[in-house]
């Protein structure tokens, strides 16, 4: 019997959050599975964990990076869906479900809602109130414009929108994404994107080779993601994004830097305070300013932890300016794909519409 749906699990190093993983795939509701596991070079039990589940494991002797784990699963897949989760995630029962069911002929790709959780804390607040795992809305497809972009990152910090329903996205969550397996088997994932804005790389890659497609994120899908709910790894991740971004943008030169204003200007005010030591006092106050959210909260829930959340953030952006520029510098010899350069008003020759086709 042919699978509903293939879903990928890349892991290293992740044996418990993968047992975790499988028994919730195994409560999947009116849906028939094919589950695939990928060892991306672990060290533990992650191999031998997934084997007891009776699923299909394949194993990488060397750690290669997420996109080639991603890539090996595809590979593997033969459902006309292929779903992606991460090791620390734990899937609802109507997830495989619900994203089936948002396939429409011109849906290229699915993705759901992703829950933090783990230690209740400060920092597990702080990542619900502030989730880092959240699709890229469509208007940041409107325009590349510097000043564009500027306007939306301001626009989230002041009025930030919580939606509730099915929309068309910019761009699909890796830990809770899923795509027409027709339409990954041309190029797969870029394998020099070893963690961090894989999914976005493809996502912006799709719409481009299939005109008329869209990826779509329906909110009944949902993953409860299991973060080590720690400072330290809160800037991990955002330094590790930050250097994906400036793959990125070296495979894209249409894009605009991504730089976050908010540590730039706060490191500005502590130099200066050097020869005006009342900036000292701005350079405390302006975090709050930049990020009003938690101040918010802290007033209307009375929690006053929750004004803490400005100085996390700035924390979190920071480390991802500093990924960035990283990333600038080793990946400076990285040569954009033709087809890419100018993928902003192009479509590559070999596209291929959207439609009934892409399900065969």
């Amino acid at each position: 019997m042919s699978p509903d749906l293939s879903v990928i699990i890349c892991s290293l190093n992740g044996a418990a959050g993968v047992d975790r993983c499988l028994h919730a795939l195994a409560a999947q509701k009116d849906v028939e599975l094919q589950v695939i596991v990928v060892d991306d070079g672990s060290t533990d039990d992650t191999s031998a964990t997934a084997s007891e589940h009776g699923v299909t494991v394949i194993r990488h002797e060397t750690n290669r990076g997420l996109a080639a784990a991603r890539n090996t699963g595809c590979e593997a897949a033969t459902a006309t869906v292929v779903a992606f989760l991460d090791d620390d995630c734990e899937p609802e029962p109507e997830w495989a479900r619900e994203l089936l069911d948002a396939y429409e002929d011109d849906v290229i790709g699915v993705g759901g809602s992703i829950v933090p959780c783990g230690p209740e804390g400060f920092m597990l607040g702080f990542l619900r109130r502030n989730n880092p795992l959240l699709p890229l809305e469509l208007n940041l497809g409107r325009s590349e414009k510097l000043l564009y972009r500027l306007y939306l990152y301001v626009l989230r910090q002041w009025r930030p929108e919580e939606h509730h329903e099915k929309r068309d996205v910019y761009s699909l969550v890796g830990a809770n994404m899923s795509f027409l397996r027709s339409a990954l088997r041309r190029k797969g994932f870029d394998e020099r994107f070893r963690f961090g804005a894989e999914d976005l790389d493809v996502c912006l890659r799709l719409p481009r080779e299939f005109p008329g497609a869209r990826l779509v994120v329906t909110p009944h899908a949902v993953v409860r993601h299991h973060f080590v709910p720690s400072l330290r790894d809160t800037v991990r991740r955002s330094r590790s994004y930050g250097r994906g971004c400036a793959r990125l943008y070296r495979k894209w030169p249409t894009m605009r830097p991504t730089i976050f204003p908010g540590p730039v200007l706060v490191a500005a005010l502590l130099i200066a305070a050097v020869f005006v030591p009342l900036l000292l006092v701005a350079a405390v106050v302006v975090p709050l300013l930049l990020y009003p959210k938690g101040l918010r909260l802290a007033a209307s829930l009375r929690k006053p932890a929750c004004a803490l959340d400005a100085y996390v953030q700035l924390a979190e952006e920071a480390y991802g300016n500093v990924g960035y520029i990283q990333g600038l510098w080793t990946y400076r010899h990285l040569v954009p794909e033709p087809a890419m350069a100018t993928a902003e008003a192009e479509v590559p020759p070999a596209a291929t519409p959207v439609g009934s086709s892409l399900w065969k």
